[in-house]
């Protein structure tokens, strides 16, 4: 069953800079938990702050790919899966099972119950991680309109988190520490310039793979513009709850405006507030919070014995940190950490459930249709829960080792969807509202990049 085509709707006004704040707080929350308090300060704290320019380039590299994503549903109100589908019957398919299978590994809520775990004195952390699992699907299930549930969780988590990280490291660190970190900005560490030897290869790409939000839920943000009702996504409906919410039209295909002057002009605004939004909210903060978090491992525990075991450093870290400052400081250290990671495990879910439940639609237009998202949206968000359970009790529980599968995963499907974003607008928007030479130039550069290494990786592993 085709897709319906695109109607011709009026584009409505602009808001101001100050009403479009919100969306670039999740997927932050999506980076903030893995790349920012797992792999980098892993990384760091392993082999010096001369591996620091990846997470800089890693999380540039994202905000190209974000805002072309925006771009889309800004422009037609519907999300670049349909946008997608219009183009390739099968690519829904894809991305069903590109983000299933990456997301399924429950690494993140493992480092979550890790953290709490140590905290509270609780030794089975599996079972502790399961307890969170169910509580996430909870919340999730009970939350009235689903935008808002994990926006506001993620805008409290980080105006808690960030200030937090920020203090510490001011606290913490020393002047030559700060020297270290801006050399590693410019690839410059100790003894090697870019990558030191013996840096395993797949967790460098792990990490660049989430210094941001990873994988296909970097896609996501057509979503949350849609729900925000910016530009065109004024015209579809938003997710509530099965249970609590009041149920809303959801429109799968979405309306373009017609390219006259008045519109181009008040496009161009809407362009120019949303990319300072993600600019300052997703690319300053989330490359602060990274540099600060990696500063904060090095300066605490680089060098010291057992650092590679997993996620041991961060207890090493805070350790150091209540050592250096008084007991509770390192305790709270570790609540942040928990509870960040907590955040972040609920926007993934949240995120992929939206990706696969979408696609599903698109996959079988004729039986499904956009209306029956949110029963679809809760069956997948159960269903990865019951995945998560299943892998915990198969045995699998090493944070890291879980995290560091699913972002090599997540990084083939980044090489993927940067390459099909880029020809959906070069081949679907307008001419005048398409991306400039330079973002052009942007994606290609992280196609490339994300294509090249993860082959790097493949070659790597099954072809040694």
């Amino acid at each position: 069953m085709p897709l319906k085509p695109l109607d011709v709707k009026e584009l409505p006004k602009a808001l101001p800079f100050k009403k479009i704040i919100g969306p670039s707080f999740i997927i932050l929350g999506l980076g903030l938990g893995s790349g920012e308090i797992i792999l980098w300060p892993y990384l760091s704290s392993n082999f010096g702050l001369g591996i620091i320019w990846g997470a800089i380039l890693g999380i540039t590299f994202q905000f190209f790919m974000n805002m072309e994503i925006e771009r889309y549903a800004l422009a037609h109100g519907e999300s670049v899966f349909v946008g997608f589908k219009r183009k390739l019957r099968l690519l829904p398919f894809w991305f069903i099972l590109s983000t299933f299978i990456p997301w399924m590994w429950p690494g993140i809520i493992a480092a979550s119950a890790k953290f709490f775990g140590y905290v509270f004195g609780v030794e089975n952390t599996s079972l502790l991680a399961i307890t969170f699992l169910i509580v996430i699907g909870l919340i999730l299930t009970f939350g009235p309109i689903l935008y808002k549930t994990v926006e506001n969780l993620q805008k409290i988590l980080i105006s808690i988190g960030v200030p937090s990280i920020f203090i510490l490291s001011i606290l913490l660190t020393r002047q030559n520490e700060w020297v270290d970190l801006v050399r590693g900005v410019a690839g410059v560490g100790e003894g090697y310039l870019l990558l030191p030897v013996g840096i395993p290869i797949a967790s460098f790409l792990a990490a660049l793979a989430y210094a941001g939000a990873g994988g296909n839920l970097n896609l996501a943000q057509a979503f949350y513009i849609k729900e925000k009702g910016y530009g065109m996504g004024k015209y579809s409906g938003r997710i509530t709850s099965i249970l609590t919410g009041k149920v809303e039209d959801i429109s799968l295909t979405g309306a373009r405006f017609e390219t006259n002057e008045s519109n181009l002009k008040n496009f161009k605004k809407w362009w120019r507030n949303i990319n300072l939004e993600h600019f300052i909210i997703f690319w300053l903060t989330g490359s602060v919070t990274i540099l600060l978090l990696s500063l904060l491992a090095y300066s605490t525990t680089y060098g010291t014995a057992g650092n590679a075991q997993g996620v041991n450093f961060v207890f090493l870290e805070s350790a150091e940190i209540g050592k250096r400052l008084f007991p509770f400081a390192g305790t709270f250290f570790l609540l942040v950490a928990g509870s960040t990671l907590f955040g972040t495990q609920l926007t993934v879910f949240d995120a992929s459930s939206r990706i696969i439940s979408e696609n599903i639609v698109l996959a079988k237009t004729s039986f499904f249709r956009g209306t029956h998202i949110p029963k679809i949206y809760y069956t997948v968000l159960w269903l990865q829960i019951a995945m998560g359970i299943l892998i915990f009790s198969l045995g699998f529980t090493e944070p890291l080792q879980l995290v560091i599968i699913a972002a090599v995963l997540n990084a083939f499907a980044m090489f993927v969807h940067s390459g099909l974003t880029l020809w959906l607008n070069l081949t679907s928007l307008d001419k005048h509202i398409r991306p400039n030479a330079f973002r052009v130039f942007a994606m290609l550069l992280a196609f490339m990049f994300y294509g090249g290494f993860s082959l790097y990786v493949i070659k790597d592993v099954f072809f040694k």
